[in-house]
């Protein structure tokens, strides 16, 4: 009776069947013997008709926990020999993509890892964060493997960073389906040769993408230019505003040395003026409205002017409201933010191309966002491997039922 209870719990069926089940009160382990009926032949994977059993060997399989305990099948595994005299291993249907696991306890990592990370998964499931991390890592490689790019003609481009210092790496996503699809070393025009080998290689010619959002690092822009010769470059948006920001907060750095009001408006002028408070509204409503106005205040009127003229829908408006926006910066003796002006003449076009994609990379923004929150609690991740597996689990939307039925499906 009880073997018959495990069974069915277990979704144990012919040829396999559950013994004499073990559970050792000293160390709260439940040993769960699995065998096969005497005279099965088996199937193996290539190979027509079914195959006699040569030999056997015992390999254990952690499974799920059976109430607080820990649960192992211990299974006699069959080796069968083939018509040419060789000898194979028949691994149980139940068995797992990593030695050593079950199939329902890797879709328990691999649903937890998405989560958390792997020292905490590591903790709830009774192994280590290195073992749950190379579940991870298995599953995303096939994954990676058999993926379709086939659909995909826009993309986003964005970097992280990886350590301290400047070292990044380089996410590739598909605009359109919001999902990562390439994540690789550097953050220059290699990066992005990378990319396009890697598309071709999963069934989307480089000449199929049409649109590519990326920011203004010139290596990204070479790269997109000849590794991707059909893609109408879009600057994001936010990327113009925020140059643009960084220009105000410089000038207000040099000018509050003598302008003492300045001091501890940086967050008033930086944040969008709809989500002010009452005090801090009417400190800035000060500052623009003043006789004379501080050259702070003229780079944050600069700024939202900019933001204006990026809200266009229509291109040709975009791009008028946007040149006599740079004539007017050029003129002034706002220094910072002419550099910002300079910026917006080379990169017009695509900054005006935003008008028709309405493209951003706004999404890998919140990716990155997530890949940094994950890397601070994990105290660094220093393998690329690593870096890309957990950037998958995040925003890879990945399928994993291909592989593991009990995997959680993709959102």
């Amino acid at each position: 009776m009880t073997a018959k209870v495990f069974e069915a719990a277990l979704g144990i069926g012919a040829p396999w069947s559950v013994g004499a089940v073990e559970f050792d009160e000293a160390t709260k382990v439940l040993t769960v013997p699995v065998d096969f009926k005497p005279g099965t032949r088996f199937k193996v994977s290539g190979q027509k008709g079914l195959h006699p059993v040569h030999d056997t060997v015992v390999k254990t399989y952690r499974h799920l926990n059976f109430f607080q305990h820990e649960c192992y099948l211990k299974v006699r595994t069959p080796r069968v020999k083939l018509g040419d005299g060789s000898v194979r291993l028949v691994e149980p249907d139940f068995a797992g993509r990593l030695s050593g696991f079950t199939l329902l306890f890797e879709a328990l990592v691999l649903m937890l890892s998405q989560q958390m990370p792997f020292a905490a998964v590591a903790r709830i499931v009774g192994e280590s964060a290195y073992r749950c991390m190379q579940v991870c890592n298995r599953y995303v490689e096939m994954a990676l493997e058999q993926a379709d790019f086939s659909d995909v003609t826009s993309l986003a481009i964005d970097e992280t960073s990886r350590a301290r210092g400047h070292d990044y790496v380089t996410l590739a996503a598909d605009a359109q389906a919001r999902r990562v699809i390439f994540v690789t070393e550097g953050r220059d025009a290699k990066a992005v040769k990378a990319l396009a080998d890697d598309l071709a290689a999963h069934g989307c010619p480089p000449e199929q993408i049409t649109s590519v959002s990326i920011d203004m690092s010139p290596g990204f822009i070479k790269g997109v230019s000849d590794q991707l010769p059909n893609a109408q470059i879009t600057f994001d948006k936010f990327h113009v505003v925020g140059h643009a920001n960084a220009a105000l907060d410089k000038t207000r750095r040099i000018e509050q040395r003598t302008e003492k009001s300045l001091k501890g408006m940086r967050w008033t002028l930086l944040k969008d003026v709809f989500s002010l408070k009452a005090t801090a509204g009417a400190a800035l409503h000060g500052l623009i409205t003043a006789p004379k106005l501080t050259r702070t205040a003229r780079a944050w009127l600069y700024k939202e002017q900019l933001r204006e003229a990026l809200d266009r829908k229509q291109i040709n408006v975009m791009r008028e409201m946007l040149k006599h926006w740079c004539v007017c910066v050029m003129r002034s003796k706002v220094e910072a933010m002419k550099e910002v002006a300079a910026l917006v003449r080379r990169h017009m076009d695509g900054i005006v191309a935003w008008a028709q994609t309405r493209q951003t990379n706004g999404f890998l923004e919140a990716i990155n966002g997530l890949f940094q929150s994950a890397k601070r609690r994990a105290r660094g991740f220093k393998r690329l491997s690593t870096i890309k597996t957990v950037i998958f689990l995040i925003a890879g939307k990945l399928d994993f039922q291909t592989f593991n039925p009990h995997a959680r499906q993709p959102t």
